[in-house]
């Protein structure tokens, strides 16, 4: 269970000229989320107890037009999957002027805990799954691309890498972070198919082939 060393190498999609930076030593590797068995959340102190993930601080949106969509998305879940709809109703979805998700119980309003009978986890993944439809397509854009990251570079390239501490903020005090631990370094297969489809929802059907392709190539 080793924690990768940054590797990028370049790729240039095809469609519209896009050059991205990619991190091939997180993709090639043996990443996989393990909230509920083993995740110990993002607090000050190790919680696994609490299966929060990456949720304790809520969700900051990209713009109006995501809360839009998001509280379109909220008002078709099934009231039995959404252990906070009551305050949902009372006090709304968002904080700061549609900024963030709401708090419930030291949490995103989202979160339904462990021992909740519908489900503990996003009731917005929970009504997906539920649904038949993939969680990325209706979850928050950054809930939908963790662990991936892209960053906009100033010469018109894009990034792509893993979350790390220092992307939570200059202040923030998390005692873990899953990409910087070797405990969720536990898959069956490289991070780049783990995350297949997350993969291609960012960088596109083209460069995550050649993403793909290059791993391959790759001795191991």
């Amino acid at each position: 269970m080793t924690v990768p060393s940054e590797h990028f190498e370049q790729f240039i999609d095809p469609v519209d000229g896009t050059r991205w930076r990619v991190d091939l030593g997180f993709l090639g590797s043996r990443w996989r989320c393990i909230w509920g068995v083993g995740c110990k959340g993002i607090l000050d102190e190790p919680a696994e107890e609490l299966q929060q993930g990456c949720c304790s601080v809520g969700v900051e949106l990209v713009d109006e037009d995501e809360a839009m969509m998001i509280s379109a998305l909220a008002a078709v879940i099934d009231p039995k999957r959404f252990q906070f709809i009551d305050q949902a109703h009372a006090t709304g979805l968002f904080r700061d002027n549609q900024r963030f998700t709401a708090l419930a119980d030291g949490a995103c309003i989202f979160l339904n805990r462990p021992g909740f009978a519908g489900g503990a986890g996003c009731a917005l993944h929970l009504q997906a799954l539920a649904d038949g439809d993939r969680p990325l397509d209706v979850k928050p854009f950054v809930c939908s691309q963790l662990p991936l990251r892209v960053d906009r570079d100033n010469d018109g390239s894009r990034t792509l890498r893993r979350w790390a501490r220092r992307d939570w903020g200059d202040d923030a005090t998390m005692a873990w972070c899953c990409t910087e631990e070797g405990e969720a370094y536990v898959g069956d297969q490289a991070t780049a198919d783990e995350l297949a489809a997350e993969l291609v929802a960012i960088v596109g059907p083209e460069v995550a082939v050649a993403i793909r392709d290059r791993l391959h190539e790759r001795p191991s």
